[in-house]
């Protein structure tokens, strides 16, 4: 049985005007277990819608979304997100920040002298393995964006998801840091085994991070190609270099400039630059 399954969905949104295209259409995807899947395309091809459903964070119009054989009908402790923004509790430490759902009422109720024990063990494993032990007790504010991002996917993990989603976590870090967070997450991918669906715009990170890359195409949004990645399970950033790496990096942007318009804005665009130039 697939990790999340998603069969002929369907988004169109209340407030879009009449005759626009949908949001999504007709998307048929099946994850499995301990699978990490990228996807990728150009703004409006629905990836962030398409991730919220399956989050339980937006209602699908048509189709069907499931997670280990449940249909999705809300947030559920099974799935965790992982947002662009941090999103961390200011007045919270980074220790705080990580434990904050078992302070939760519903994640407090019926619990045990021994599952308050796990649980902060679990906490301070988590802190081990974003290599933040050191800095457990200090303010997000004190904080580097990369390592308040590692807190808030530290937080995600708390309730040992079967699924983690994750909308463009490194999009607002500098590109020395992101290489960092590609490696971790790859690190925790390994050790956690949790299913990871990974939402970017950057193409090599998607290639990077992924055992597949999903494409999608605007409208309306929709899978155009999947492809599985030539690359070992064990990454190292030379790869980017690797002649596999290159030449699927250099189909998935072909695609994507074919599938949303790009080729001929930039056909029109060096058009125009020559009849301005004087003669």
């Amino acid at each position: 049985m697939s990790q999340v399954t998603i069969r002929q969905l369907g988004k169109v949104f209340d407030a879009a005007p009449q005759g626009a295209p949908a949001a999504l259409h007709d998307v048929d995807l099946a994850i499995e277990d301990n699978e990490f899947v990228t996807l990728v395309g150009a703004s409006g091809c629905g990836k962030s819608t398409l991730l919220r459903i399956v989050a339980g964070l937006e209602h699908h119009s048509s189709g069907f979304v499931s997670c280990g054989g449940e249909p999705v009908r809300g947030p559920g402790a099974e799935r965790a997100m992982v947002f662009q923004h941090y999103s961390l509790y200011p007045w919270l430490s980074v220790i705080g920040n990580i434990k904050f759902s078992r302070q939760l009422k519903a994640n407090r109720e019926h619990i045990t002298s021994s599952d308050v024990e796990a649980a902060a063990g679990r906490a301070d494993a988590l802190l081990n393995l974003i290599g933040l032990d050191k800095v457990a007790h200090a303010y997000p504010n004190q904080l580097s964006g990369g390592m308040q991002q590692r807190v808030a996917i530290a937080r995600a993990l708390m309730g040992r998801p079967e699924v983690l989603l994750m909308d463009e976590p490194f999009g607002a870090l500098d590109a020395q840091t992101r290489e960092v967070m590609h490696d971790m997450i790859l690190h925790i991918h390994r050790i956690e085994k949790t299913t990871i669906v990974f939402v970017t715009h950057d193409v090599d990170e998607a290639i990077y991070l992924g055992q597949r890359v999903v494409l999608m195409q605007p409208r309306p949004g929709r899978i155009h190609s999947i492809y599985p990645v030539p690359l070992p399970a064990q990454r190292e950033q030379d790869m980017k270099h690797s002649l596999p790496f290159r030449e699927l990096k250099a189909e998935i942007l072909a695609r994507i400039r074919e599938s949303s318009g790009i080729s001929t804005d930039l056909e029109l665009l060096a058009k125009l630059s020559r009849q301005a130039t004087p003669l």
